[in-house]
């Protein structure tokens, strides 16, 4: 382990606390419970989650590359998954979230006590989320969320190839 390195074993006393930006009824507090996994070459992460009565973490969305688990602490919260129905989850609760099958999932607190749990997951450096609620897309890989329009797949090409000039001019 290096100065820069932080240590591989941390309390959650000790883990500092973070903000997910807020705004409405969207926000929530976090711990990073494994700061030193990627520094170390690792992929999983694990973070500690608080969401606040009446508050959801993040839009409903699906993984194309990463799966994700989630483990109910403390409180009471709800999860949206797929065209399932809303379930309710309670401390001991396991949630399975498996990539690349394109059910979005999304965990709400609609009651009036904080709700914690450990969200564990991959971090791919190519991962790709659905938002099927708003239409758009994350591209991890080229830091970009928007919306993406169908086309052709020669759209907007032109009709002689740029590397055909590129030769002629080489």
């Amino acid at each position: 382990m290096t100065d820069e390195t932080p240590d591989r074993v941390i309390n959650v006393d000790d883990a500092p606390a973070h903000e997910r930006p807020a705004r409405g009824q969207w926000g929530a507090k976090f711990q990073v419970l494994t700061p030193a996994m990627r520094p170390l070459g690792g992929e999983l992460g694990v973070n500690r989650m608080v969401i606040p009565p009446g508050h959801a973490a993040v839009p409903f969305h699906s993984h194309r590359l990463e799966d994700e688990v989630f483990y109910v602490l403390e409180g009471r919260g709800v999860l949206r998954y797929g065209d399932e129905p809303l379930r309710e989850l309670r401390p001991g609760d396991c949630v399975s979230c498996p990539h690349g099958t394109g059910n979005a999932h999304q965990l709400a607190n609609p009651f009036d006590e904080d709700f914690a749990y450990l969200a564990i997951g991959r971090h791919d450096p190519e991962e790709v989320c659905v938002y099927p609620d708003t239409g758009k897309v994350f591209a991890r890989g080229i830091q970009q969320i928007g919306r993406i329009t169908q086309t052709d797949y020669m759209d907007g090409e032109p009709d002689r190839p740029k590397i055909l000039d590129l030769h002629d001019e080489g």
